[in-house]
């Protein structure tokens, strides 16, 4: 069930009740919604997910806890790195299109294995390999910048990828432009719990 009020077709609303789980999760006050019998009976017919979540695989970061949500609530897709190919980006436009999901968080995450094989190198790791070269321009530009550079790589990892989402053509950059999907990236520190916004 939904909050009284809660408008599911408005990024902004989304968002706002994304950042309180979030904050519930950090607080050790979850509420641990939507995970009854009676939710379960009630998606048996359809889903309605508030967003999408494009995420890392790594088992420490999994959005249905960090935000505290929980059955039909979040639609997510997860790879290593969230990097995306084009069965990513179908999934990705399944919700936005079918489901008329109106938010996509693109999360990244500090300690990050997957930049940190692209920061170490993967010539010779089979598929590994494409994985680092997909994060490559994120680590050319996390170098430009002072701070650690895993963190700063996973930071502008998740900005490009969302970059990439809201101009995707043929579906998410008209949805974008019409005011009815927003794409926002995040970034997850994995030893507060936290999760920032990150300015487009």
């Amino acid at each position: 069930m939904t909050d009284p009020g809660f408008d599911m077709t408005n990024a902004h609303q989304v968002l706002q009740k994304l950042m309180a789980g979030n904050q519930r999760y950090v607080a050790s006050k979850q509420r641990h919604p939507n995970q009854t019998p009676e939710r379960r009976d009630e998606l048996s017919d359809g889903q309605q997910p508030i967003a999408v979540i494009l995420g890392c695989s790594d088992s420490r970061v999994p959005p249905e806890v960090i935000f505290d949500r929980g059955l039909g609530d979040l639609f997510v897709v997860r790879t290593a790195g969230h990097v995306m190919d084009e069965t990513v980006l179908g999934s990705i436009e399944y919700a936005a299109v079918h489901l008329h999901t109106p938010l996509i968080l693109v999360l990244g995450h500090s300690r990050c294995g997957a930049v940190h094989a692209a920061l170490e190198g993967a010539d010779g790791q089979g598929h590994i390999t494409r994985l680092a070269e997909k994060i490559q321009p994120a680590l050319d530009e996390a170098r430009e910048q002072t701070g650690d550079l895993a963190d700063n790589a996973a930071r502008a990892n998740a900005k490009i990828a969302a970059e990439r989402l809201k101009c995707l053509e043929p579906f998410l950059t008209g949805l974008v432009s019409g005011g009815m999907l927003k794409v926002v990236p995040a970034f997850y520190d994995m030893e507060t719990g936290v999760v920032e916004v990150l300015p487009d």
